[in-house]
Parts: C-alpha cells; structure tokens; sequence
C-alpha cells in the first residue's frame, strides 16, 4: 500500500502540471450521501466499522472490500455535518444565496478505503473517456476522518491537489507538520497536547510506575511516542508498552492482557482507538482484569457505549482528557427526524439495527422480526441519539462552520465594509467565478469567528486549534449508571505550572473507591535518604540509601543529597543542617575541671611550700637553700601553675596573646631560676671556707642572671606578638561533625622559638645539675634537680607528638598536662624533700648536720 501511495503522489504531481484528474482512476464509488450544491464539501466518516477482505487468488480481479456493523456514533457525526450545512443554507447572514451540497463516504476505518474515497471525492463520479477534462474536483473542501492513519491517507492523497481537509478526530501529532500536510487542518487539538498532558496527570498523582497500551497505528504509536518522552522528562517509569489493533488475533490480545493483568503496575494509559479499546475491553472481562486505574485517551474516554454496568467492575473510575462539551441546539430534533424516506441503503442498514428488525425485501439480514417503517426514534438509547455528550460532534459542526466563514470571505461577502456601494447590510454573495479547492484551502488560514455558543474558532500556523481539555472521571449514580464527571482542566495556552488544575469535585478512583491507588515500583524514600538506582532497573525502581554525615535530603523522594554548609552538620535523621557543635576545652566540662583543680592545687601546693619556708626562715636548711632564688623560684612555679588556667575557655583575642606569652615567660623564669640555683650550688662549693656561706658577689649575678635568661624570652614573646600574634580560630577542616575553637599560632617560627629556649634553658639546667652531683649529700641538692629535669625534660619530649597528633580540644589539654606535669615535678624534687626534713625530722635541720659534719665523725 506505501508503494501504491508513491505511485498515486507521482500520478498525482503530474495530473496536478497537465493532466485532469478524473483520468487517474476509472469509475469512483458513488457516495453513501450526498446533495449538490454551489460549494460542495465532501465527508469521510467511518460509518461502518468491520471490513472483510476479500480472498485473493492472483488468478482473478478480487471482489470489492465488504464493510459490516454500522456505527452508530460515526453515523451521528455525518447527520451532524448534514445539519450544519442545512443551518448554513437556511442562514441569511452566512452565505445568503450561496448554497452548500455533500458528498458522504464511508472509510469503514480502513487506509485503504481512505484511498478509494479520496479519489472519489477528487473525481466525482461521471466517468469519461475523453483526452482532457476540466480537471476541477468534486468538491471543494472534506471534513474527516475520524482516526489519524486514514486521515494521513486522505490527506497525502488531496494534497497534491490544494483540497483542505479538516479533520474532526484526528489527533496524531503528525500531521501538524506543514511541509508534509500542508492543506490540512482540524477541529480538535494535536496529541502533541493530550500526550503532555496525560504525564503531568500521572506524574501529579504520583504514579510513577505504569503500563501502557496503544493502537498500533500512526494514532497510538505517535502518541505513546511522545507520552514516554514526557513521562520519562517527568520522572514516570513505564513498566510495559503494548501495541494492538482491532484485527489483531485473539491469541496477541490475550497475551497483552494477561501481561497488563500480572503487571506490578497499578495504572494502565490506555492510548486506543475506540475499535482496539472494545476488543481489549472484552478480553480483560474475560479474564476478569481488576483493580486498574485506567487512564484514557480522548478517543475512549467520552464513550458512553464502553461505560456499561457490564464493564464497570473493570474499568470503573476511568479518567482521561477530553475535548470541552458543547451544545447544538436542534440538532436532537433533526437526529429523531432521520426516516426511510430518504432511501438511502446506510438509512435502511441503520433503521434495522437500531431497531433489530428487517425490512420487507430485505433478505441479508439477520434480524427474524419484520420493521413495520414507523418505529420512533425518540424510543431508542443508543450513542447516535445520545446527545449528552456532544464533543466529537460540535468539531464536526465547526469544520463545516469554518468551510462557510472561509467560502464567506473568498466570496467578499463579510459585510458592507468591503463593498463600494451604499446597500442595507449588503450580504449578498455572488459566484463570480468557479471556487476552486486551493482558494478555499488559502483563506481557511485566516479564519477567526464565534460560535453561537461563544467559543472562537481559528488554526495556529501548523492549521492546530486552542488545546484546552477537561479531565473527565467515569462515577457512577445511584441507580449504578456510569456518568463522565469533569474533575480538572488543562490549558496548554497558559504558562508552564499553570496549565493543569483540578476541581473541587471529588474523584472517584478504581474499584469505585475514594483512596487513591498507589502505583511505584519502589516505596518512597523519606527524609534523610535518597534513592540509589538499581543496575539493569528503570530509574523509578531504586532502593533508599541513607544520607552521608553532613548531607541532607529534606523532602521525600530525593535522588541526591544536599551536603551542608561548613558551618553546618547533618542532624540525626540527616533531614536538616543544624549549627555545628563548637568544640573548646571549657571549665564546666569534667576534663577542664580536673585540669582546674589540678592547676590550682598545683598552686596552693606552691603557696604552701612558701608558706613552710616563710616559717622556718632562720633554720639552717631553709638559710642554705638560697632564701632569693628559693623564694623567685616559687613565686614562678605559682606562676606557671596559673598560667594553664588561661588556656581553658572559649579562645578570645586577649586569651590567645597571653596564653603563650605567659607559658613562655613564666617558664623561661622558673627555669632561669633552676639554672642559677646550679650556679649558685657549684660556686658555693668551690669557696675556700666552707662555713663562709655564699659569696656575696654572688647575688648580683644570680639577679643578673635570672634577669637576662627572661629577658630573652620576652623579647622572643614580644617579637613574636607584634609581628604575627595567635588569634582566635574556627577549624572546621579537622573534623567534619564540629567546629573546634583554638589559637591559630600566628607565627610557627615563633611558637617553636619561645618552647625551643625553654628547652636549651633545661638542657643548661640538666647538664649543670648533672655535673654537681657528686657534691656532699647533706647539702646537695643537685641530685634533686637533676630528677626534676629529667621529668621536665621526657614531659616536653613526649609533649611535641602528643601536641602534634592530639585532636580538638585535647591539643590543648596535652600542653596543659606538659606544664602541670613540669611544675609539678620541680616543686616536689626539689621543695618536697626540704619540706619533709623541716617538718618531720628537725633534728637534721641544724648546722652540723647540712654542714656535713655528722657525715665526717661518722666516718
């Protein structure tokens, strides 16, 4: 058939440069209906809807394609355009004196039919042997076909030909494609619309799993085509796509309902033509398919046939887009006024099966009741009486509209404006000449009128209408009858996010229930996860991964997490960022509180020790111990107890400058002071007499001393604070979870110069003490000092990878641990042992005995 339309289009060009037309077939069909006219409009509608093919031998010419069981629906679209054009003739403001003939084929739905009456209507049916003809068509403009694969057809076949076709139900995006069907046009919105809109109904429910089902046609693989590209862009999933056609065998049926039936998808789009939507409707009966949510397209969903009490335990709650209805006053009364007077063998075929009878002559027929000719038609309920729904059939009643505006203004006959003289309204219209098809086709571009009804009429550049749909809901009444219920609109017109909304009517869901199904593949992921796509799955199949420390996803459904700010960490239940936790070694805490007590205790001991001292002052032992460099000793060793406090607590710029110019210049005095008690211990026993005491140009130089040892390490601290002081710091790259408040050193340099001096400030004080250890053992107290530095010196050792390694607020306890420890072991090796003779055992606190004379008579 592809290779015979080739064909026709090369016939078809050449006719169009030199030859007529009526010699591109031979004698056409003659039409079912038809009345002659001075503009003709022709009809395809398929009012028949079985055909039977004929056997094909090869051996004989095939007998003609046999159409079987009228429509009642098409039929009803046919009398609809008969009655338009009768309300046009009977106008006396639309084309007064001008009058409007048909010519009605029947398709049966059948592309190849499509070809017949296309010629049909091209050729007229005169048939002539003659070398030219004029060459003018039958008609001037045909209003059909109701579904997209004919229409295509019909309209490659005329369009070669400049004849406008205006379908009514054709709504294959397809054919908006000017440079393909440039003489075609519609009444009803494009599937580009319908099929975007079914995704955001879907996707707004939240089904994100579905099935789908299509014609297989240009009708529904078009519009499934272009409904998976919005629902994948709208994140719906399609579990499968099925294609079927009416003539599909009973086996391919079968087996596509038993997948939609075993299918973990709770939601069907259903993209079919009425013919595919009955036969699959009667194989899910069949095998009793329920529980579906049946999501419609506009050929199905306004079919009052399909909405019986027998398929409602299956198709029930329904919903799908629709084109708005309307009325059309007298139409009903025309419709009851069809009879056998007309002699139409459609008339007769239609009258006994409405009425299941026969009439006299009739022997075909399989009816055994006889008609007697005067059945009522007002008595019948069936789709070509109903005119409840009147949607299909006002796009009919307005392409005939639209041929008669568009023959109106060719004919200048819009009103007196364009008309030179002076006459009442001046609304007659005169054939000047012979309308032809292409001048027709020209001016139904630019046609813009109203309805009676107030709805305006007019194409966009690709000959499209408005898209504006109403979403209807199959509910059912009190009595169980199925009824279409709007429930939403959706106006492509209007900006994205606005153009789909509900009503406030209640939607009544499959299973005549008020829940609404769930249909996902996967269960929702909440808060604080996101979904993690399974490997060989569609992307709607996943699996609920929870969130990283410091991510968030705050809504349900996330594919990705959101990762927090610096400042900020995920909570618990990774939904929100929350203030990062400051980390700082604080007095309340139980670590600060130790060191605390440890500090001050460390201090009271120091005090005490002083206290001791004060007491016994005029003891010999406490008068050999250097009463100045014992007493600046401990006035530093409190000192430097004290200066550990500055580093608990939330860091502050004062904090940070005296926390280590403290440390620094506290020590460097404490051991300045250790240092010149060595030098002191050594020149004392290197005097002449012993008894003499201390040299007196000693003092001088243990003030001198002392003086000079912590100068250096003020200046290093003032050096140190002037050019690039510590300042209070938010680390927040150490760890994720907090954000630890510390000193940043400023000036490494500085940091390692002040603890460097006071390391070669113990190593001095390690070497002497070491050096006088060999001295008389009643006075001596270097050994003390030698065990003092030897902690002094492992604490600060060990203190640089502990510093270094130490996380957070630790940092600082292991500094405040290396100076308590330090302190600690200054005071007891060199004070303790003092303390404990003058407390405990007076009587070697004499003269004799630190003198060391009870050690010679002993010996």
């Amino acid at each position: 058939m592809s290779v015979f339309a080739i064909l026709l289009l090369v016939y078809a060009s050449l006719a169009k440069a030199s030859h007529p037309v009526c010699h591109l077939m031979g004698m056409p069909e003659a039409p079912l209906l038809s009345r002659e006219g001075d503009v003709v409009i022709g009809g395809a509608f398929s009012i028949h809807s079985k055909i039977t093919h004929p056997h094909i031998t090869f051996t004989e010419k095939p007998a003609p394609v046999q159409c079987s069981s009228i429509n009642f629906r098409e039929f009803r679209f046919a009398q609809t355009m008969i009655f338009a054009i009768e309300e046009i003739n009977n106008s006396s403001t639309l084309l007064p004196n001008v009058s409007i003939g048909y010519k009605i084929y029947d398709s049966c739905g059948s592309t190849l039919l499509s070809i017949r009456l296309a010629m049909a209507l091209m050729n007229g049916q005169d048939a002539t042997m003659e070398a030219s003809c004029s060459g003018q068509s039958a008609v001037h403009a045909i209003i059909g076909e109701s579904e997209s694969s004919s229409t295509i057809v019909l309209s490659r076949t005329t369009g070669p030909f400049k004849i406008p076709v205006i379908s009514h139900f054709a709504t294959c995006a397809c054919l908006s494609n000017r440079r393909e069907f440039p003489s075609f046009f519609r009444t009803i919105p494009s599937d580009y619309y319908q099929s975007r809109a079914l995704a955001k109904l879907v996707k707004h429910f939240g089904w994100t799993w579905v099935g789908a089902v299509r014609s297989d046609n240009d009708y529904g693989n078009n519009g499934m085509a272009t409904f998976l590209e919005a629902a994948q862009r709208e994140g719906v999933c399609v579990e499968y796509s099925e294609a079927i056609l009416r003539t599909s065998s009973r086996e391919r049926i079968s087996s596509v309902v038993e997948l939609i039936k075993t299918g973990t998808a709770r939601v069907l789009v259903a993209f079919l033509a009425q013919s595919e939507m009955e036969v699959l409707l009667e194989e899910a009966l069949l095998q009793n398919v329920t529980g579906l949510q049946w999501i419609a397209s506009e050929s199905w969903i306004t079919a009052r046939h399909l909405a019986t009490r027998r398929t409602a335990r299956v198709i029930s709650g329904a919903l799908g887009f629709t084109i708005s209805r309307s009325t059309i006053p007298g139409l009903s009364d025309f419709l009851l006024k069809v009879s056998l007077s007309e002699n139409s063998s459609v008339v007769r075929e239609f009258w006994e099966t409405a009425f299941q009878c026969k009439l006299s002559g009739e022997s075909e027929t399989k009816f055994p009741r006889q008609c007697s000719g005067s059945e009522n038609l007002a008595e019948l309920k069936n789709p070509f009486t109903d005119v409840s729904e009147l949607r299909i059939s006002n796009n009919v009643y307005k392409a005939v509209y639209t041929v008669a505006h568009a023959v109106q203004n060719l004919l200048g006959c819009t009103g007196d404006e364009h008309r030179s003289d002076n006459s009442t309204q001046n609304r007659e219209c005169k054939l000047r000449e012979n309308v032809k098809p292409g001048q027709v086709l020209r001016y139904l571009h630019g046609v813009n009128f109203s309805m009676p009804s107030g709805e305006d009429v007019y194409f966009d550049q690709n000959g499209d209408p408005a898209a504006r749909y109403e979403l209807v809901n199959w509910q059912k009444t009190a009595a169980g009858d199925t009824v279409f219920v709007t429930v939403g609109e959706y106006d492509a017109s209007l900006p994205e996010g606005h153009q789909f909304a509900m009503n406030s009517v209640d939607i009544v869901w499959a299973g005549d229930t008020k829940s609404r199904p769930r249909s996902v593949c996967s269960e929702s992921c909440l808060p604080g996860y996101r979904q993690a796509v399974i490997r060989g799955r569609p992307v709607c199949c996943f699996s609920c991964v929870r969130c990283a420390d410091g991510e968030i996803s705050s809504t349900v459904d996330s594919t990705e997490c959101t990762k927090c700010s610096l400042k900020f960490w995920s909570n618990e239940d990774r939904s929100r960022c929350t203030p990062k936790q400051t980390e700082f070694l604080s007095f309340t805490e139980n670590m600060g509180i130790i060191l605390t007590t440890f500090s001050l205790a460390g201090a009271c001991f120091t005090i005490a020790v002083a206290v001791v001292f004060f007491c016994f002052i005029d003891t010999p032992l406490v008068k050999a111990s250097n009463l100045e460099l014992s007493f600046l000793l401990l006035f530093s060793l409190t000192l430097c107890f004290l200066c550990s406090l500055t580093f608990i607590g939330q860091p502050s710029e004062w904090s940070c400058r005296l926390r280590h110019t403290a440390f620094g210049i506290t020590f460097a005095l404490c051991l300045s002071c250790v240092l010149t008690k060595n030098m002191t211990v050594v020149m004392a026993f290197k005097a002449s007499v012993p008894g003499t005491g201390v040299p007196q140009c000693s003092l001088p130089f243990q003030r001198l001393s002392v003086l000079c040892c912590t100068l250096v390490q003020v200046i290093i601290c003032a050096l140190w604070i002037s050019l690039a002081p510590p300042v209070p710091y938010k680390n927040m790259a150490y760890s994720s979870n907090k954000i630890i408040l510390e000193c940043r050193l400023g000036s490494a340099i500085g940091f390692w110069a002040v603890l460097g001096y006071i390391g070669l400030l113990a190593a001095l004080c390690f070497i002497l003490a070491f050096l006088a250890r060999k001295l008389p053992d009643n006075f001596n107290e270097a050994k003390f000092i030698t065990f003092s530095m030897l902690i002094f010196c492992a604490v600060w050792i060990t203190f640089i990878p502990a510093y270094v390694s130490s996380p957070g607020k630790f940092t600082v306890a292991v500094e405040i641990f290396a100076m308590l420890a330090s302190s600690f072991g200054l005071l007891f090796c060199i004070f303790l042992p003092k303390c404990y003779i003058i407390l405990f055992k007076p009587d070697r606190n004499t003269k004799k005995h630190v003198m060391g004379k009870a050690h010679v008579k002993s010996q």
